[in-house]
């Protein structure tokens, strides 16, 4: 297959080897990727992707829950990040992939119109180039922090909240935050006065901040607990 000026190159990972099948016949059709590999095995696509092949790649479409390598510790080892389309059967991971700045979020199976609305998210950001998140030097300690969440393993309360506008992103230390304020369907962070707008609801917030630090005082507003001593 030749490539021309306007194909990407991606790479695929997905533990199941008929949805990895599935995705390449649909990006077939499609028309405008060149798949430059896949592999069902997530270590091995760690190995392609840090090799000198991986440095070329636009577009990652990967599983997030896999064995040995989730897709978070995945994303954690790279040397470079390239776009990423999160592809899995389980949509409750949607918050915590959108937190690293995903293209899109696909769920299992994935649907020609999924796939087309994901594959138009990403033309519309070319020219191709390294955003103010893929160049963020604390991305790898929240994806580490994505990693352990998603093993289950005890790790301390987040320590930073994202803010997005675009395709940039944004990260304040939760010490700085005086309160989360839901509006117009929106939920804001607010730091030194100034509004930011988060992806995260008051409810998921409350769920995620440690209890000790932050009150659910109203069903739109979570707060700095003045009770609170260090």
């Amino acid at each position: 297959m030749c490539m021309n000026d306007s194909q990407m190159r991606a790479f695929l990972v997905d533990d199941e080897p008929l949805a990895l099948e599935r995705l390449e016949r649909m990006l077939a059709d499609a028309g405008s990727m060149l798949i430059a590999g896949k592999s069902t095995d997530p270590v091995q696509a760690l190995e392609f992707l840090n090799g000198e092949p991986g440095k070329a790649i636009d577009v990652l479409f990967l599983d997030i829950q896999m064995p040995a390598l989730n897709g978070f510790e995945l994303l954690s080892r790279l040397d470079s990040q390239p776009f990423i389309i999160f592809t899995t059967a389980y949509d409750e991971y949607a918050l915590r992939a959108f937190e690293v700045n995903s293209i899109d979020y696909l769920v299992k199976p994935i649907e020609p119109e999924q796939l087309d609305r994901a594959l138009g998210k990403l033309d519309r950001i070319r020219p191709l180039a390294k955003s103010d998140w893929q160049r963020n030097p604390e991305l790898p300690d929240l994806l580490k922090e994505l990693a352990a969440s998603l093993r289950g393993e005890k790790h301390d309360f987040p320590r930073r909240v994202a803010s997005r506008v675009g395709e940039r992103i944004q990260f304040f230390d939760l010490e700085n935050v005086t309160h989360f304020l839901a509006q117009d369907k929106l939920t804001y962070a607010v730091v030194n006065g100034r509004q930011h707008c988060v992806d995260q609801t008051i409810a998921e917030l409350e769920q995620r901040l440690d209890p000790a630090r932050f009150l659910r005082v109203h069903r739109s507003a979570l707060v700095i607990w003045t009770g609170f001593k260090r």
